[in-house]
């Protein structure tokens, strides 16, 4: 690019691209090539080959020339079957959970006179980072709720934020990213009591449900009417399929109607609802690699906790959050050695010296531990 293309973008960016977009930090994707991938939380195992030449040979026979058609709709009752979804409820789907995200922020953006209080985002910090980045592009103001100093649901001051800001949207992740526990029963009701009471919809984010050993879902069925205002939000990417990106949410049919008019036409391709469709089909396969999952995490914890300066906190979801007596030097000498973890230690003043660890195979933890005993 030539110095005068250049200036001409400059200025074309200054003005045109909002400030606040040119002053953010893209979503960051570490390079993975060569390594043991435990930075993303995704589930370790493969189609078996045989599954993989079934697939192969339905998707080659779709008509890709065609837009989506109503297949789709077999994907919607495929989830709600696979989920139990509630009497009353209905479903959509997004790009993954995060389209489902931008587009409740979308939805929620109603107009203010001259002066008055955007919309409020509120979410209890740490948690997953989209929470916030839909509130700042959509124009919404975000509101964080410190947790406790071990990671629980700091109920009084979220009673407070949700008293005081009255949000649109309340975000409980179920379990949590990065810190991957649920959170105390008591604790969920007095929130989404509170959200209730405000005219607050509450999200419930279910991403890591496959590796979980509570769902919200039963407490929706036993209250319904307690739970008019909470959408219950899921993705495929932890059940097996994050490269198909394949979100979905549930939530009382009028409600969901009126979010799905912001969605675009067309957001789920005839390759990802055949994926889905057919994951679904094979749904005791992937099972089966969700309990092995669980069955890893177990054997994980108790390593980790063997290992000196090593804490590790108990998880309900794939990834195992650690603490460790300097967060950096250990991800670089983990990655020296091979193995992507994902360094969260500068998100959250409480992540001070942390790293998020994905759950992989027996073979890829056994790497995992003898690259961190090293590190250390």
């Amino acid at each position: 690019m030539t110095p005068d293309t250049s200036a001409a973008v400059n200025a074309l960016i200054g003005r045109r691209i909002r400030q606040d977009i040119v002053s953010m930090h893209a979503y960051a994707i570490q390079d993975s090539k060569g390594m043991v991938k435990l930075d993303a939380m995704e589930n370790p195992h493969r189609l078996p080959a045989k599954l993989q030449a079934e697939l192969g040979q339905r998707l080659g026979a779709l008509a890709l020339n065609r837009y989506p058609d109503g297949r789709v709709n077999d994907l919607r009752k495929a989830l709600a079957d696979y989920a139990g979804m509630p009497e009353g409820f209905d479903i959509m789907m997004g790009n993954g959970s995060d389209e489902l995200i931008s587009l409740l922020a979308m939805a929620c953006d109603v107009p203010v006179p001259a002066g008055g209080k955007k919309p409020v985002i509120l979410a209890p910090l740490p948690g997953f980072v989209m929470y916030a980045m839909s509130a700042q592009l959509q124009g919404l103001d975000f509101v964080g709720v410190p947790l406790t100093a071990d990671f629980e649901l700091d109920a009084p001051a979220m009673l407070a934020a949700i008293a005081q800001h009255q949000p649109a949207i309340i975000y409980l992740a179920y379990p949590n990213n990065p810190t991957a526990n649920l959170w105390d029963a008591a604790d969920m009701a007095r929130v989404v009591a509170a959200g209730a009471q405000v005219g607050s919809i509450v999200v419930i984010d279910e991403a890591y449900q496959p590796f979980s050993s509570r769902t919200y879902l039963d407490v929706i069925r036993a209250n319904p009417a307690a739970n008019a205002h909470v959408l219950l939000m899921r993705t495929l990417s932890k059940f097996g399929l994050a490269g198909v990106r394949l979100g979905y949410m549930m939530g009382p049919k009028a409600l969901i109607a009126e979010v799905d008019k912001v969605r675009p036409p067309y957001n789920i391709s005839v390759l990802n609802y055949e994926c889905a469709l057919f994951a679904l089909e094979h749904q005791e396969v992937f099972a089966a690699q969700a309990l092995d999952i669980r069955t890893q995490r177990a054997t994980l914890l108790e390593a980790l906790r063997q290992l000196p300066g090593v804490h590790a906190w108990n998880s309900d979801a794939n990834m195992v959050l650690i603490r460790v007596p300097d967060a950096q030097r250990v991800f670089d000498g983990l990655k020296a050695r091979g193995v992507l973890v994902k360094n969260v230690s500068k998100m959250h003043p409480l992540l001070t010296h942390c790293l998020r660890v994905t759950v992989g195979t027996a073979q890829e933890n056994t790497r995992l531990l003898s690259a961190l005993a090293e590190s250390l």
